[in-house]
C-alpha cells in the first residue's frame, strides 16, 4: 500500500459523468442543490452516471468500489483509462492528467501502464491460451520467443499449466477467467482495473479465484481498482472499500470501518448481515489499562490471556473461554490495552468500548 506522503498512483478529483445535451446545466443544478438525480432526468433529460467522485488509490492497494446495479461503479472505473470521457473533473495516473493526454499517450498508457479485466473476458476464439495471454506483448512488437516465455510464466501463475495450446471453447468459465487474468499479468501493467471479473462464476470457483488474485496482487504489488456488487467479496479482497449509490461515493474506508461505522442507513443495510468475528480487531474494542484500573483497582495481569492489537474478535472469543480475566493486548513488549468481556460482546454487536459507533463521511 502507499507510503504516507507518497503521490497516489490513481487520483480522481470531482469527477462527473452526465449523459445528455444539458450536462453542464445539470451539474450546476445538482451542486446548487436545486435538483436531485430524478429531477435532472425529468426536467433536463439528462442522466447522472457519476456525481462528484473524489478518491485516491495508493501504490499496491486494492481499492474496491461496491454498489448495486446502476450505481455508477462500472461507469466510474472506465474514466480511469478514459474509455469514458468525464463531463467534469480530473483523473491523474502517477501524477499525470489523463484528461490532457493525446491519443498517442493514451494508447501507450493503456498498453503499458493499465490493464483491464472484465466479467466477459472477450478471449479470441481462434487463438489458443498461450497466444491469447501473449496478445498484448505481440501488439507491442515483442519477439515471439520472449512473449511465449512471459505467457508461460503467467499461465503457471494462474494454475493453468498444461492448457497452453487449448482454445477458449475447450475451457470452463473459471478457466477462461484465469486466462483473462493471466493476459493482464503478462502485459505487466502497474495498475489493474477489474470490473466484476468473478461475478458470473459458481461460488466455489469464485472463492478460489479471489484467493489466486489476492496472492498474485501481493506478490506482484499491483495497484488495483476492483468493482463488485458483493460486499463479502469487497471485504475479503479490499484494503479499502468505497460504497456507491446513484453515482455518489457514499462512504470510503477500510472493511472494518465500513462494517463498524456505516455512515448512513443505506450502508448499514449492506453491512447488517456481515459477521464481525473475522473482521473487527482487538484495537477496535480495547480500552486503556489505566482506564480499566480506575474502575477495577490495581490488578495483577500475570495470568491474563494475551492478544495482539490486530487479532480478530474470533481469536479474542477463544481466549476468553474458560477464564474470568479480561484479555491483555500487547503490541510487542508494550501494553496496548485491555479487552473486557463486555467490550468483546459490544464488538460482536458492532459497537466499540465507548458505545455506539461514530459515523464519519469520507
Amino acid at each position: 500500500m502507499d507510503i504516507q506522503g507518497e503521490e497516489p498512483v490513481i487520483r480522481c478529483d470531482g469527477v462527473w459523468k452526465v449523459f445528455g445535451a444539458k450536462a453542464k446545466e445539470a451539474i450546476r443544478a445538482v451542486k446548487a442543490g436545486e435538483l436531485n438525480k430524478a429531477q435532472i432526468r425529468d426536467k433536463l433529460d439528462c442522466v447522472v452516471g457519476v456525481s462528484d467522485a473524489t478518491f485516491s488509490v495508493g501504490r499496491g492497494e486494492i481499492f474496491c468500489i461496491m454498489g448495486l446495479s446502476g450505481s455508477g461503479k462500472s461507469t466510474l472505473i472506465r474514466h480511469i483509462n478514459r474509455l469514458i470521457e468525464p463531463t467534469d473533473g480530473a483523473i491523474y495516473i502517477e501524477g499525470r492528467n489523463v484528461n490532457a493526454m493525446s491519443a498517442t499517450e493514451l494508447r501507450r498508457i493503456r498498453a503499458e501502464t493499465i490493464g483491464m479485466v472484465f466479467q466477459n473476458m472477450a478471449l479470441m476464439p481462434h487463438r489458443n491460451v498461450r497466444d491469447n495471454v501473449a496478445f498484448a506483448l505481440e501488439v507491442r512488437g515483442i519477439a515471439e520467443d520472449k512473449r511465449r516465455a512471459v505467457a508461460r510464466q503467467a499461465i503457471e501463475a494462474v494454475e493453468l499449466t498444461g492448457w497452453d495450446l487449448k482454445y477458449p471453447d475447450e475451457l470452463s468459465g473459471g478457466m477462461q477467467q484465469r486466462v483473462g487474468l493471466a493476459r493482464a499479468i503478462a502485459a505487466n501493467p502497474s495498475i489493474l482495473l477489474m470490473d466484476e471479473p468473478f461475478s458470473a462464476l459458481d461460488p466455489l470457483i469464485r472463492h478460489q479465484l479471489q484467493g489466486t488474485f489476492m496472492e498474485l496482487s501481493a506478490e506482484l504489488h499491483k495497484t488495483t481498482v476492483f468493482i463488485t456488487h458483493d460486499l463479502s467479496e469487497a471485504i475479503r479482497i479490499g484494503d479499502r472499500i468505497a460504497i456507491m449509490k446513484d453515482g455518489v461515493l457514499v462512504q470510503i474506508g477500510t472493511p472494518e470501518e465500513i462494517v463498524t461505522n456505516p455512515v448512513d442507513d443505506y450502508v448499514a443495510q449492506f453491512v447488517g448481515g456481515i459477521s464481525k468475528l473475522d473482521l473487527v480487531t482487538a484495537a477496535k474494542v480495547m480500552l486503556p489499562l489505566e482506564q480499566y484500573r480506575q474502575t477495577n483497582g490495581s490488578t495483577d495481569t500475570a495470568n491474563w490471556p494475551v492478544a495482539r492489537p490486530d487479532d480478530k474478535l474470533n481469536t479474542l472469543v477463544n481466549l476468553s473461554i474458560g477464564t474470568a480475566h479480561p484479555i491483555l493486548v500487547r503490541d510487542g513488549d508494550v501494553v496496548a490495552g485491555v479487552v473486557t468481556k463486555d467490550a468483546l460482546l459490544r464488538g460482536i454487536q458492532g459497537r466499540d468500548h465507548a458505545g455506539p459507533a461514530k459515523r464519519e463521511i469520507n
